[in-house]
């Protein structure tokens, strides 16, 4: 006869087993956002640093020359854009890249970079208060920006596009998103965007993308909505499984933030990005980041050399 305890042990011991299996699979990163898969060191371009360069009427440019090296804001939860292995504590992407290039192009060797993660409500705070030199991190350019801190560049011009499965054939672009489950994060503009323009869909909205992003791979969700250049970091870490499709509906020009006094360094980081776009080491950064999605390199956005205010 079986003892009277054993049904309850069998329950416990069941338990335990998927509880060991959900954080099996948790490990293999099907849990949240696909997993930190950043490009190998050897496959991503060199910056040769400018000799002799000088930039005296930048005070950012000459405290970082006391200092020895930039210190850059960036983001680190933006796949093959800005994010950071926690294992190492690396930084890859597409920033990243335009960050190093930059610094180099400054006189400051890349490997030198200070980087901080700054969230994004803080990146006119820290530009303003020094606690930054640059902000390279998906910083869209506009007006209301430009009177609290400086932009080069733009450097790419994103737009808010449809991230689905490779599975996927009726969404082709917004005007498919009728009856459909459609993610975006909570208040942001690409989400007020679906809510207004496209009314029909059936808005799903998270704080993170890398939760809609968990969503749209466990079939909950039909589509995936932010800028097309955060939406290609994630298709680029698993391409049989996510795609990017159409055509951008809105204009989000990428800038490099600095401060808003400091003219002298805006127009040579314009300088440096007009180099980097004419020797082709703008183009190697986007094929060994963004590229890895299967989408080709896009052309340049023209710089907007505005004059000072």
């Amino acid at each position: 006869m079986p003892h009277r305890h054993s049904w309850p042990l069998r329950r416990a011991l069941a338990a335990l087993v998927l509880a060991v299996l959900a954080l099996a699979l948790a490990g293999c990163g099907r849990e949240g956002s696909p997993p930190v898969k950043g490009p190998r060191a050897n496959e991503l371009p060199q910056y040769p640093v400018a000799e002799n360069f000088r930039l005296p009427d930048s005070p950012t440019w000459v405290k970082a020359k006391r200092r020895g090296h930039l210190v850059i804001g960036v983001k680190e939860d933006q796949p093959y854009l800005g994010e950071k292995d926690p294992a190492s504590g690396r930084y890859t992407g597409f920033d990243i890249e335009i960050a190093r290039m930059m610094s180099a192009a400054l006189g400051f060797p890349p490997h030198t970079i200070e980087f901080k993660t700054i969230a994004s409500a803080n990146r006119e705070t820290a530009l303003q208060n020094g606690q930054i030199d640059l902000y390279v991190g998906t910083y869209t350019i506009n007006a209301k920006r430009k009177r609290l801190v400086g932009f080069a560049g733009p450097y790419y011009m994103a737009g808010q596009s449809l991230l689905v499965r490779t599975d996927e054939k009726d969404i082709r672009g917004p005007q498919d998103l009728a009856g459909k489950r459609v993610c975006s994060a909570a208040g942001s503009t690409p989400f007020q965007r679906i809510q207004t323009d496209y009314p029909k869909a059936i808005l799903v909205s998270y704080d993170t993308y890398s939760v809609c992003v968990d969503n749209l791979l466990t079939y909950q969700v039909a589509a995936v909505t932010t800028d097309d250049a955060i939406l290609l970091g994630y298709a680029a870490k698993v391409p049989d499984e996510l795609k990017v499709v159409g055509t951008p509906f809105s204009k989000e020009p990428y800038g490099i933030g600095v401060p808003r006094g400091d003219t002298a360094l805006r127009l040579a980081l314009d300088n440096a990005l007009a180099e980097a776009e004419k020797n082709g080491s703008w183009k190697k950064a986007y094929d060994a980041t963004l590229g890895l999605s299967g989408v080709p390199a896009p052309k340049p956005p023209p710089i907007d050399r505005y004059p000072a205010a």
